[in-house]
């Protein structure tokens, strides 16, 4: 009889009483956005993700026009897990047609999502991207519209999501205290941007649970490096080639190293990375297990760092980015 593989730990998520596995589930890719996946591959790697301890799904109506929901709702559904065994992210505000966080626009989209996702509620709802709408437009109309979805049963928890740090606290000393459950920040916690690190004392103190998303920075943390699109310095991406070259030649993989140190900090509660194969399931779960039982490769990371030094904590401009 084959025994039961390892599986990836489970983190709490701020006061919600929610248990996220703490590698996350990101279906942007089930969107197409970065090349073609097959229906047959969406369904394999969402159960090879079950199989190995993964529960938390992420997406949005944005991600390929709709596609990533409704591809990650036939696999959900393929796959057969109870519904209570799993969570569930998608998000409102932001759609391939623009942008619109209206009290109006955002509950008819949870109605839109539910059906492609083949769900009857979603565990959490988020405004995505909201530095592109009106923060005040957010904390006076949007959320309340969510709070409404939630005493509905549509939701569970709300939260928001976007690049620039200074909105979440923005929206979190305007809004009453747990009325958002969640934030989700992207590409400031790796090893090139730490700065979420110092608004952790702040989300915590607010009782907020914390996910980030885009370990590798979008493509710069990997060897074969960036889309043509990404937003980022060029001295930022020769930064990065260069720290990538570094591992190769030292026969270490940069990616693995940039996901463990996104996951070394477990007051973050999963960190979502985009999956559209069993083989890419496998290798972020490794990621997480090693890291577990080895620690992470203190040495490698502090070299890796002297690389970036020159360029670390640069960010940019907050764009029209797939993601």
């Amino acid at each position: 009889m084959a025994s039961s593989p390892a599986k990836v730990e489970l983190r709490e998520l701020g006061n919600t009483g929610l248990k996220l596995s703490c590698v996350g589930f990101g279906a942007s890719p089930f969107g197409n956005v970065f090349g073609q996946v097959s229906d047959d591959d969406a369904i394999t790697s969402v159960r090879e993700a079950f199989r190995l301890g993964i529960n938390y799904f992420d997406t949005s109506p944005y991600y390929g026009g709709t596609l990533s929901e409704k591809v990650l709702g036939k696999a959900l559904k393929a796959v057969g897990v109870p519904r209570h065994e799993y969570i569930v992210s998608t998000k409102c505000g932001r759609y391939i047609d623009g942008f619109d966080f209206s009290a109006d626009r955002v509950t008819r989209s949870i109605d839109e999502s539910l059906a492609r996702l083949q769900l009857d509620y979603v565990d959490i709802l988020q405004c995505h991207d909201i530095e592109f709408g009106s923060l005040d437009q957010v904390v006076n109309e949007t959320i309340p519209a969510l709070q409404k979805l939630k005493e509905a049963g549509k939701i569970r928890f709300l939260g928001i999501t976007g690049l620039p740090l200074e909105i979440f606290t923005y929206v979190l000393d305007r809004v009453p205290p747990g009325i958002v459950d969640v934030i989700l920040s992207y590409c400031h916690y790796s090893i090139n941007d730490s700065t979420l690190e110092d608004l952790l004392p702040y989300l915590k103190s607010k009782g907020v649970g914390i996910i980030t998303a885009s370990p590798l920075a979008m493509g710069l943390l990997t060897e074969s490096g960036p889309p043509s699109w990404h937003p980022a310095s060029p001295e930022l991406k020769s930064a990065c080639q260069a720290a990538a070259a570094y591992c190769k030649e030292k026969g270490k993989n940069i990616s693995k190293l940039a996901m463990q140190y996104s996951l070394s900090n477990k007051d973050i509660s999963s960190v979502l990375v985009g999956m559209n194969s069993v083989r890419q399931v496998e290798e972020n779960v490794a990621a997480a297990l090693d890291l577990e039982t080895a620690g992470k490769d203190e040495e490698t990371l502090s070299e890796l760092e002297a690389i970036l030094k020159p360029v670390k904590n640069q960010t940019w401009p907050s764009g029209i980015q797939q993601r």
